[in-house]
């Protein structure tokens, strides 16, 4: 998704149970957001059927988290995570300080102004 005549916003999907495999096939694109040299800006859009995560899914985000975005800490400008789970605004309050960049969460039925917040 990418928001007209503003930074280029990455957009992310999440719903069900997360696995290793998901999060693998996911970092391709991680890879090339950072090679891109530009600022990245995302909005994480995590459905009102997020379970959490599956087989593998926390040894892969910890993986992630680690090797790969600790180590551009500077590339990330904007995270807008958007969710209608509580446990989920919670969890993202108490991990936030974690998370590169600025961080803002959202409800699910403000998804327009997560992008244009993330575009900022």
């Amino acid at each position: 998704m990418a928001v007209p005549g503003a930074f280029s916003v990455a957009g992310i999907a999440v719903s069900g149970r997360m696995s290793g495999a998901d999060l693998l096939a996911f970092k391709p694109t991680m890879d090339e957001l950072l090679a891109s040299g530009e600022d990245i800006r995302i909005v994480e859009v995590i459905s009102s059927d997020y379970e959490g995560f599956g087989p593998g899914g926390l040894v892969e985000d910890l993986k992630l988290g680690l090797g790969t975005l600790f180590t551009r800490h500077a590339a990330f400008k904007r995270v807008a995570v958007v969710s209608d789970k509580e446990w989920v605004v919670h969890t993202v309050h108490l991990v936030g300080w974690l998370v590169p960049g600025e961080l803002a969460m959202f409800g699910l039925d403000e998804l327009e102004a997560a992008k244009q917040w993330a575009a900022g």
